[in-house]
């Protein structure tokens, strides 16, 4: 009797670890679920946007570490995410990293019309509706540029690309306009004719801004290349 119940603890024991193998692993990757101590592949996409964002320092070595650790934290108490150091579906899905337990193109499509609804929200909301859906394609123009990261959360969160992200309006919820405009920009308009700057004139503290060479302007903000 007493063989039994240890062949079936021994069962249950290895199923429970089978369990967590696939809910957490696939290979030397984790996905979904990077933290502390993790390696593989998605920790060296994390470490490089995080570097190339500024809340990263460290060497792209695809480990964990207390470095990564510090990063991520930066990162989610800049993007009012929770703060506790786990690159989780949220956190993945704000740095642009989608991977198979994140939901696959549906749920990257509608991650990115959130965060560029945010973005216009943030930016632009009580300009004219045209001017809303301009700034969306002027992020739109820079995932295509070589001169800028290839992803919308890449250029969104771009270190001091936009000041809504260091201030936190980015994390406003975006009303039904700014919803319409960024669906708009997703489906191609482009109100501001291949630009990639824009800037409010009557606030800009930046010379350099102006020596980009001018687009159009709608409503308060300058549109530029």
């Amino acid at each position: 009797m007493r063989n039994k119940y240890i062949k079936v603890f021994v069962f249950i024991l290895l199923f429970l670890i089978l369990v967590v193998y696939n809910v957490f692993f696939r290979g030397d990757e984790i996905y979904a679920l990077s933290r502390y101590g993790s390696s593989g592949s998605e920790v060296t996409q994390i470490q490089t946007k995080l570097k190339r964002w500024g809340y990263y320092n460290g060497t792209i070595d695809g480990i964990f570490g207390s470095k990564t650790l510090a990063a991520v934290k930066y990162f989610q108490s800049k993007n009012g995410l929770t703060v506790d150091g786990i690159a989780g579906t949220q956190t993945l899905q704000a740095m642009g990293i989608y991977t198979s337990s994140s939901g696959g193109g549906a749920t990257s499509n509608s991650s990115n019309l959130n965060l560029l609804s945010r973005l216009i929200y943030a930016e632009a909301r009580g300009e004219p509706y045209e001017g809303q859906v301009a700034v969306g394609a002027v992020v739109l123009n820079r995932v295509k540029s070589s001169l800028f990261p290839n992803t919308m959360a890449g250029v969104i969160y771009q270190s001091g690309a936009f000041s809504v992200v260091g201030d936190g309006q980015i994390n406003l919820t975006p009303n039904s306009t700014a919803r319409k405009a960024a669906q708009d920009a997703l489906n191609g308009w482009d109100p501001s004719y291949g630009s990639i700057y824009y800037f409010n004139p009557n606030t800009a503290t930046s010379s350099w801004i102006w020596s980009r060479p001018y687009v159009r302007t709608i409503g308060k903000h300058r549109f530029c290349k």
